[in-house]
């Protein structure tokens, strides 16, 4: 009898303490009902930003589900953003692994994919030192003014005969030649060649890809199935990425001598002239990752913002005509505009920073990993869990900004939303993310986006090509947020005929 006692007495001793336990512990964020396999995919579809933000409505702007197997935690607030970005930024630092990144990035090489170390550091250092760091930024000047004159250029020939331009497949080009320039000394594409054309669709096709549900990475079980054959794409697309960087790097070290003295930042690459912490220097896998991070970071993303912002002054044609006053003030009709005016051109600023609000470049942030469990605002986060920051549903949020759908630049000109800055640190407004993963060419993205923009503002006449009648709107799916309809427009010249002439 008294064993009997003894065990019940332990028995409910346990019972107590694992009771106590439960009671302590964290619970998960709020989110949708998971399928045996599948998680919540069911739920997301074919574009992931605005189904997730239609989730979070219900459940919360920190939202905990499964895609396929894996764990993910997904922020949808300038809040939820805060605390991961912020306050728990080094917890979430690293990259996970999948298909698609390693396809693309040469098993993760690059500075994209890489998780957080020194050969990520050697990289971000190597961008900042020599590529996309203020100082940096400031003796390339005279390469952006080149290229984005090779632009009007082609715009006014084109003006001559009435004929539309495709704007995106244009402004790839631009951004294309402004990197080669800077990182390689060559211009890489003609604006009506065969190549740059083929170099669009190969960026399309991979943001595509990227932005896509790959099954395999989200339930490693069957990834050897390739069920969506995204494995198979990725690697074809990574061979031809691969030739053209190759190609690249041939045709610059034959051209070796002409730079004796006057490296660009692929010869200092090369070379080993940098090193990390570790003392290392950057492989040949590095250096083709990075080139090509360059390439596809540097080129479509700020593309597309130009490319909304355009049509959306399209659709408000008052605003298209207060930006060309402003211009006309500031710059006139006799020169074209100059990096140096956009400081006085408030408008034009508050323009981009709403197309970035309303269009972010990457509407759902690459995701972020935790290989840790952690405790974020009462919630309890799992280790291996993946972190997804909804950029897209955060411009839009009605809590923060008035009339979220209306594109009104003017928000920016008054009132709080004034002093909003998107360069990570306001995270209302983070196109470019925020913390240490935050994007290593925001503020070459920023200028080439304000500065590309106020040009072709100011020195055409836009319009649609005959017999368009409303313009499409609607987003196409992908990592980054392109138009589903790529933006065709007639341009004609507003500004004196000397103005078209670089001196």
């Amino acid at each position: 009898m008294s064993i009997f006692l003894i065990a019940a007495l332990l028995l409910c001793l346990f019972l107590l303490l694992l009771l106590r336990r439960r009671r302590g512990c964290l619970p998960l964020p709020p989110g949708p009902p998971n399928f045996p396999i599948l998680g919540a995919l069911p739920f997301i579809g074919p574009m992931p930003h605005s189904a997730l933000a239609l989730l979070a409505r219900h459940y919360g702007p920190i939202m905990f589900l499964k895609m396929g197997t894996r764990r993910v935690v997904v922020a949808s607030s300038a809040a939820a953003a805060r605390s991961f970005l912020k306050t728990l930024d080094s917890h979430f630092s690293d990259r996970p692994t999948g298909i698609i990144s390693k396809e693309i990035s040469y098993n993760g090489q690059n500075m994209v994919f890489a998780d957080y170390g020194p050969k990520w550091k050697l990289l971000r250092k190597v961008s900042s030192l020599h590529l996309l760091g203020s100082k940096a930024m400031s003796r390339w000047s005279g390469v952006r003014r080149d290229e984005a004159f090779s632009t009007l250029q082609f715009l006014k020939n084109r003006s001559d005969s009435g004929k539309p331009v495709l704007l995106p497949n244009l402004l790839v080009c631009a951004m294309a030649n402004v990197i080669g320039r800077i990182s390689m000394s060559k211009r890489v594409f003609d604006e009506d060649g065969k190549e740059a054309k083929e170099f669009k669709e190969m960026i399309k096709e991979l943001l595509v890809g990227q932005g896509a549900s790959n099954i395999g990475d989200l339930v490693p079980g069957i990834r050897w199935l390739d069920p969506q054959g995204v494995r198979k794409k990725m690697l074809g697309l990574n061979r031809r990425f691969d030739r053209m960087v190759s190609k690249l790097l041939v045709e610059h070290a034959e051209t070796a001598a002409e730079r004796q003295g006057n490296p660009d930042l692929l010869d200092l690459m090369m070379a080993n002239k940098v090193t990390g912490e570790d003392g290392e220097g950057l492989n040949e896998e590095n250096i083709k990752g990075f080139i090509s991070d360059l390439f596809v970071a540097g080129t479509d993303t700020s593309a597309i913002v130009i490319e909304w912002a355009m049509a959306e002054m399209l659709k408000n044609p008052a605003i298209l005509r207060r930006a060309q006053e402003e211009t006309d003030r500031v710059v006139g009709r006799h020169r074209l505009l100059d990096e140096s005016d956009i400081p006085n051109l408030p408008y034009l600023q508050a323009i981009c920073k709403e197309a970035l609000r309303k269009h972010p470049p990457t509407p759902l942030s690459i995701p972020h990993y935790a290989s840790e469990p952690c405790e974020v605002e009462g919630y309890s986060i799992p280790g291996k869990t993946w972190l997804f920051v909804n950029i897209w549903a955060i411009g839009r949020d009605p809590d923060v900004w008035e009339e979220p759908l209306a594109f009104d630049p003017e928000r920016f000109l008054q009132g709080k939303m004034a002093k909003i800055d998107p360069m990570g640190n306001d995270f209302e407004l983070i196109p470019f993310g925020a913390g240490r993963r935050i994007c290593a060419g925001k503020l070459m993205g920023m200028l080439m986006v304000q500065y590309f923009l106020g040009t072709l503002v100011h020195a055409f006449d836009w319009s649609l090509p005959e017999g368009v009648g409303e313009l499409d709107m609607e987003e196409g799916p992908g990592l980054v947020l392109p138009k589903a309809v790529p933006l065709s427009v007639v341009a004609r010249p507003r500004l004196a005929p000397a103005a078209y002439r670089l001196d």
